[in-house]
């Protein structure tokens, strides 16, 4: 049997060569398939760029002494067309944009990764859950303009199920929807902890992050995507819990899983520290020590945790712009442009809520996030 099988005079030896050829080439065009696939879309997105994320450009438009003059700065970028006379109007044109921008990415890029788009959305549309939950919780109430502005349909009948739902039944319809039971035992309490439900709200969104499948080799960029988000939520969470005084047991609810550097065990072993000075000092060792002992003196001045946020927001890009390089041929390029394209519009939110109020350039600086600031 074995003679005639590897016999080059007899076919099935040729047969067994070409199965093996066959194999190999499947093999080696699987990950060049997925590299083709990304090639067009990232280098649109590294030729679009993202300059508002840029200390200059944003000093530029700290600048604008008008919202008009704001609007036709911005206007000028073949990347905003913005409208509106108001700050309001103008901050939902710039949602709008930023809408737009991951229906043209989801468009641009392969069908395996329109999940991923999917839930990036999602993401955006949950900070109207979050508010509606409240007015639920507190007013019996859900206001129809959120279940209008909502993006994705599945999110408008989210909302219009809160809004129609019996009170003693929120629990049960949230939980069919695919919340955590968490959410079901903090809606049971008889004094809400808003602060929690919001966590849910954003613990949903990271399940379905973790979970999503995407192309072949992008999974290590995606994960190591997750688990910097994660990291980066559950300080900030743990540095605002102990500026509320909370101790081990409150912080615990808020951590939404392991990242890259912080372990439950070492949440847990920071949860039981008495103020945020040490939790700091208790991250040496870590990437997030360096950006936040050298912002404790401001810290102790201004007397809120934004202001450590918001050097956790910048280091956060300059770690997504690493995980970019590294993944340079499949999703890094799109997850950079992605994210940092969300937080260029929440900078330009910021700068229009500024101008609009007569904030200062200096106060409205502070709570901008900038790449290459950390």
């Amino acid at each position: 049997m074995l003679e005639e099988l590897f016999n080059p005079a007899g076919y099935p030896f040729w047969i067994l060569i070409i199965a093996v050829i066959a194999g190999a080439i499947a093999i080696l065009s699987r990950p060049f398939s997925t590299y083709v696939k990304f090639v067009y879309p990232n280098a649109k997105y590294e030729a679009m760029g993202n300059p508002y994320v840029a200390e200059k450009n944003l000093s530029n438009l700290v600048g604008s002494k008008t919202l008009s003059d704001f609007r036709e700065f911005l206007s000028n970028s073949k990347d905003f067309k913005i409208k509106g006379e108001s700050s309001y109007d103008i901050q939902k044109s710039l949602d709008d944009s930023f809408y737009q921008t991951i229906e043209m990415m989801k468009k641009d890029s392969s069908k395996k990764m329109d999940d991923f788009f999917d839930i990036y959305l999602e993401k955006v549309d949950m900070y109207l859950v979050k508010k509606e939950l409240r007015n639920k919780l507190k007013n019996d109430e859900v206001n129809d303009n959120s279940i209008e502005q909502a993006i994705l349909s599945s999110t408008k009948k989210l909302l219009y199920d809160i809004k129609e739902v019996e009170r003693e039944n929120l629990s049960e319809m949230l939980l069919d929807f695919g919340f955590h039971e968490d959410m079901a035992k903090e809606l049971a309490n008889e004094k809400i902890d808003y602060m929690e439900i919001d966590n849910e709200v954003d613990k949903y969104i990271i399940n379905k992050f973790i979970a999503v499948k995407v192309p072949y080799k992008c999974g290590e960029g995606k994960e190591k995507f997750i688990k910097t988000y994660l990291d980066i939520y559950n300080i900030k969470h743990l540095l605002r819990c102990k500026q509320l005084g909370f101790g081990k047991e409150n912080c615990m609810k808020y951590f939404n899983g392991e990242g890259r550097e912080l372990a439950k065990w070492k949440y847990e072993e920071l949860s039981e520290l008495d103020g945020v000075a040490q939790v700091i000092n208790q991250l040496e060792g870590t990437s997030y020590y360096n950006v936040l002992k050298d912002s404790i003196e401001e810290y102790n001045r201004e007397k809120t945790v934004q202001i450590l946020e918001n050097r956790l927001d910048n280091l956060f890009l300059d770690l997504i712009k690493e995980i970019s390089l590294k993944n340079y041929s499949t999703i890094g390029p799109s997850l950079r442009f992605l994210i940092f394209k969300e937080y260029e519009i929440q900078n330009l939110k910021v700068i229009s809520k500024g101008i609009a109020e007569d904030l200062s350039k200096d106060f409205t600086k502070k709570f901008l996030v900038m790449e290459g600031s950390t």
